[in-house]
C-alpha cells in the first residue's frame, strides 16, 4: 500500500522538527568538544604534576620549589575552566532554543559536563592544598 501524500504543512512541520534535532545535536557535539579538550588538559596537568613530583623525590629533578605544582595547577585550572565555559555556552544555547519551543535540559552530555566540572574543581583544590 502507498502512504497518502503529506500536505505542505505536514512536510514543513517534519522539516522544522528535524532542524531542531540537528541544532540540538550540534550543540551536544560542541559541548563534547569542550569536554574532550578540558579533560585532556586536566589529565595532562595531573600527570605532569605527579611525574615531576616523583622526580623531585629522587633528587634527579632540578626545578625551583613549587614548579610541578604550579604547572599542574595551571593545566588543571585551564581544563576545568574550559569545561565550565563550554557548559555555560551550552546552557545559553539551550536557553535560546527554548524561545522557539520546549527543549529537554536533562541531556547526557550536559550532565557529564557538570560532573566533570565538579571533578576538575576538586582536583584543582587537591593539588592546591597538596592533598594528592
Amino acid at each position: 500500500m502507498t502512504e497518502p501524500a503529506k500536505t505542505s504543512d505536514e512536510l514543513a512541520q517534519i522539516r522544522t522538527t528535524l532542524a531542531e534535532k540537528r541544532t540540538l545535536m550540534a550543540a551536544d557535539r560542541s559541548l563534547m568538544a569542550w569536554i574532550r579538550t578540558g579533560l585532556s588538559m586536566i589529565s595532562f596537568g595531573f600527570t605532569i604534576y605527579k611525574v615531576l613530583e616523583g622526580f623531585r623525590g629522587t633528587g634527579i629533578e632540578d626545578m625551583p620549589h613549587g614548579n610541578p605544582r604550579n604547572i599542574g595547577l595551571f593545566l588543571v585550572g585551564l581544563g576545568t575552566a574550559c569545561i565550565v565555559m563550554g557548559t555555560i555556552e551550552y546552557w545559553h544555547g539551550l536557553g535560546e532554543m527554548r524561545m522557539y519551543g520546549p527543549v529537554r535540559t536533562r541531556r547526557p552530555s550536559f550532565t557529564f559536563a557538570l560532573i566533570l566540572s565538579a571533578f576538575g574543581v576538586v582536583l584543582f583544590a587537591s593539588i592546591a592544598w597538596r592533598v594528592l
